[in-house]
């Protein structure tokens, strides 16, 4: 494992701080180098958040979500998947590793990636809290999917922005379907009718949902200080996040 540190300064609703990242390296299934930014501030007893972006996107996507979720009581892990590029102006280094290599980038060849930041983080004992995990766009429909195959993998999910986005029409419902975790679901406005009928085949009570009347952006970077709305959001992922703790 590779690592190196830096020091910057996030600004979020508490103020501005100096938060330690650090940025690491581990082998995806194929060898494929996966980088990733680890903001652990707290003993590794605290919840374990590990961070997926969306289509297009980088680790850059949590630069500034990432410290306020420290300031909640948590850890967290932002990685980047093969199918991605920049964000934040912070490029996706395993997609520029994937691409000079020839590999596959489409979204279903980001999920060993994803799979194997779990394994590095449970490796290098970050779970012992409670591990969740969080996805945009479509990891966001991976993180479902991975929680619904792999039972016992993780104790919480939150999905902002899914949606079948993969060949067949039900490839995330049926998954859905075997999901037995606390699960958090969100969009813009207009996209509900992408994510319904996934988040009503998971089973249980033990799920929440946020969809804004008006205001409000595609995946995680709804989140975003710039984001119109942000603070709707927020109320209710750290509603949810809170009954993590319970």
């Amino acid at each position: 494992m590779k690592t190196r540190c830096i020091l910057f300064a996030a600004a979020f609703a508490a103020g501005a701080s100096a938060i330690a990242m650090e940025t690491v390296n581990f082998a995806s299934t194929d060898g494929l180098l996966v980088t990733a930014d680890l903001y652990a501030p707290h003993p590794k007893t605290v919840p374990f958040i590990i961070l997926f972006h969306q289509a297009d996107y980088s680790r850059g996507e949590y630069r500034e979500i990432a410290p306020r979720l420290n300031a909640l009581g948590f850890n967290a892990m932002a990685v980047d998947q093969r199918s991605g590029n920049a964000a934040g102006g912070v490029r996706n280094e395993t997609a520029a590793l994937a691409r000079g290599k020839s590999l596959k980038r489409s979204y279903i060849d980001a999920l060993p990636d994803m799979l194997a930041a779990i394994a590095f983080a449970k490796a290098q004992g970050y779970v012992q809290g409670g591990l969740v995990l969080w996805g945009s766009s479509y990891s966001a429909s991976l993180v479902l999917k991975i929680a619904g195959d792999e039972p016992g993998i993780c104790d919480a999910v939150l999905a902002f922005s899914p949606g079948e986005y993969f060949s067949g029409t039900s490839f995330i419902r049926r998954s859905a379907a075997n999901i037995a975790v606390p699960v958090f679901v969100s969009s813009a406005p207009g996209e509900g009718s992408d994510w319904s009928t996934i988040f009503a085949a998971i089973p249980g009570s033990a799920k929440a949902s946020f969809l804004p009347e008006a205001l409000g952006r595609h995946g995680s970077s709804a989140l975003m200080s710039q984001a119109s709305g942000n603070g709707e959001y927020w109320k209710h992922v750290e509603a949810f996040l809170a009954s993590l703790k319970k």
